[in-house]
């Protein structure tokens, strides 16, 4: 009985753990509190941009450590929270609204270790902290948006019932529906109150003019802007999970606002964007018999309107939408056969039946796409609500060659505009506009204190379970205090490589848990070997038999505990799930050192040789 493992095995115990052990590194180096930066609609981030901005801040006394310019982002690296928010401020007012600028923290990860894909493992909200971004919801234009629905279900009800009106419009009372005689205005209330009774009817006509006036009921009112608010969450909790951020929390405060954070984001700017987007599109028919010079002097035809091209002029659309942004069910970003940028829709069966008829109708016509976005504008309503601006551009206009159904491409889109595009249309659209009202890195939710109290019990948890095992089982404890510690480096290490994993303070019981788990393993094959011995085996026949004999009892502990880790994760959320995480991982690496990374160490100390006794 030899007990000696050949060299590739012993190879590959090394190999495992040394990598365990660099992709554990860059968490020896924190962070950065830092300010980034990312173009938006047109503009560019270059080294011109680079260069003013380095320079407003040196101009203003905030020490910069470090600006990065890298793919069309450039992030400015600061000495602390304090300058973050000072920098943050100073370039948001010279950069303007083309520009999206976020707070940022920044792995302080050296370049050459962040080239092997070296990075940190993500913390949790409480023990790291993250990005708080407090949204508030444009109830307003949500009740407008109601109201023109309203203008049009009204004109579709009255005219399937065969009922004449000479006008509807939104009035600030109200909708007011015109009509030509009295006993028309109560046969048009009777029926309406039918169809729709949260709508509160008024006969307000007067000796010259017969009006029904529609008011939205309290009740109506409430549930408009209660449907806002959770659909608003719903959609924003669909664009954290497009963006791959793990544990994050969205959850309403208040009638109009919603709290979402966001830990371990290093995108922060591109977050800030795509949950404050408000975009949609319309298709609209082009106006091709229009004088597009006549209208860009104010001269636009009855029924039309003008819009900016994206690429520079103007264009005349129709005022009717033929299709908006509702039916879309799916868009990806893919390229044409020329490498161009462009977004790919898919239709539901409503959207896809409106589609086909409008293209049908208006073969060798010229139809655009007409992108709509609504941006915080820095002002406030006399309310104290934010003010917004909407932004309406055509992003393209194409000739309809054929029949389309309910899958059909949008161009005129560059790269990152239509990966964006695609990312809000396949999200939802927000039914109201939000507008971010403060935003800022937390710290901890749990305390300082709390995090370092408990990182405490694991470092004292660890230095008497290390005494121990070197007191009771001295040499073999020895080997088994470097397992443990290789243990923890691996388990570190494999938290780092895996993206989607987040260590919360749970996930540091979970750590704890394992080294008892690894202990546990190493007691069970020690006191194996010392059974066998004192049988009156010899040492290298109890060596091999209580790695052996232990391995069936510990796999079968190990298999069991990673099943019901395994389910924790499966319906656990937040803290529970960063626990399963951690323990999963941590079963994992304590089956390897406990049982391969001590048994290589025990046969290269004492395997292929006359002993005659163990200091165990």
């Amino acid at each position: 009985m030899l007990n000696k493992y050949p060299m590739w095995k012993n190879i590959m115990v090394v190999l495992i753990i040394a990598i365990g052990g660099f992709y554990a590194i860059p968490n020896l180096f924190g962070e950065d509190h830092a300010v980034q930066i990312v173009a938006t609609r047109g503009a560019e981030v270059n080294a011109s941009t680079q260069a003013n901005v380095v320079q407003m801040l040196e101009g203003k006394g905030i020490a910069i450590k470090r600006a990065e310019l890298e793919n069309g982002q450039l992030l400015v690296r600061v000495q602390n929270a304090e300058q973050q928010l000072l920098a943050k401020e100073a370039i948001a007012e010279q950069l303007g609204q083309k520009f999206t600028v976020a707070l940022n923290l920044a792995p302080a990860t050296p370049e050459w270790l962040e080239a092997v894909g070296g990075s940190p493992m993500k913390l949790g909200l409480d023990l790291r902290g993250g990005v708080h971004f407090l949204m508030e919801v444009d109830m307003g234009e949500a009740i407008r948006k109601m109201e023109e629905a309203k203008v049009a279900d009204f004109r579709s009800q009255l005219r399937e019932e065969n009922i004449r009106y000479a006008g509807v419009r939104k009035t600030p009372k109200g909708i007011a529906i015109k009509f030509r005689d009295a006993d028309t205005v109560s046969q048009a209330e009777n029926y309406l109150k039918t169809r729709s009774n949260d709508m509160v009817y008024t006969d307000a006509s007067t000796d010259k003019e017969f009006i029904l006036l529609a008011t939205m009921s309290d009740v109506y009112l409430k549930q408009i802007k209660e449907e806002a608010l959770q659909q608003n969450i719903t959609t924003i909790r669909n664009r954290v999970n497009e963006l791959g951020v793990a544990e994050p929390v969205v959850q309403r405060q208040g009638a109009e606002r919603i709290i979402v954070e966001l830990p371990g984001v290093q995108d922060t700017a591109r977050a800030k964007e795509i949950l404050g987007a408000t975009a949609s599109i319309e298709f609209r028919m082009v106006d091709d018999k229009a004088d597009v010079s006549a209208a860009a002097s104010g001269r636009v035809p009855a029924g039309a309107e003008v819009y900016q091209r994206r690429e520079g002029g103007i264009a005349v659309l129709k005022k009717e939408v033929m299709l908006t942004g509702d039916h879309i069910t799916g868009a990806q970003p893919t390229f044409d056969e020329y490498s161009r940028p462009q977004v790919a829709i898919n239709l539901d069966a409503k959207g896809g039946t409106i589609f086909s008829n409008v293209t049908k109708d208006n073969i060798g016509k010229p139809m655009a796409t007409l992108f709509i976005e609504y941006k915080d504008s820095g002002q406030r309503n006399p309310d104290g609500t934010v003010k917004m601006t909407k932004i309406e551009e055509v992003i393209s206009v194409a000739t309809i060659q054929a029949r389309l159904g309910r899958n059909f491409v949008i161009t005129g889109l560059e790269h990152s505009e239509a990966q964006s595009l695609a990312l809000l249309l396949r999200a939802g659209a927000l039914i109201a506009p939000v507008t971010i009202v403060e935003e800022r890195t937390i710290g901890p939710s749990l305390g300082k204190e709390n995090i370092e109290n408990g990182v405490q019990a694991m470092v004292w948890g660890m230095v008497v379970v290390l005494i121990f095992m070197m007191i009771y089982y001295r040499a073999f404890g020895f080997i088994a205090n470097l397992a443990l510690l290789a243990n923890l480096i691996m388990v570190v290490g494999v938290m780092s490589m895996i993206p989607g994993a987040v260590l919360t303070l749970p996930g540091i019981a979970g750590m704890v848990l394992t080294v008892g788990m690894a202990v546990d393993g190493n007691v069970l094959i020690f006191e194996r070997i010392r059974e066998e011995i004192l049988g009156g085996r010899s040492v290298q026949q109890a060596i091999h038999e209580g790695y052996g004999n232990a391995f069936s009892t510990i796999a079968d502990a190990n298999i069991t505990t990673f099943m019901t880790a395994l389910i924790l994760f499966a319906v656990g959320t937040g803290a529970v799930k960063g626990f399963a995480v951690t323990l999963m991982i941590g079963i994992a690496t304590s089956m390897f050192t406990a049982i391969v990374g001590t048994r290589s160490i025990v046969n290269a100390i004492w395997g292929g040789k006359r002993v005659k006794s163990l200091s165990i």
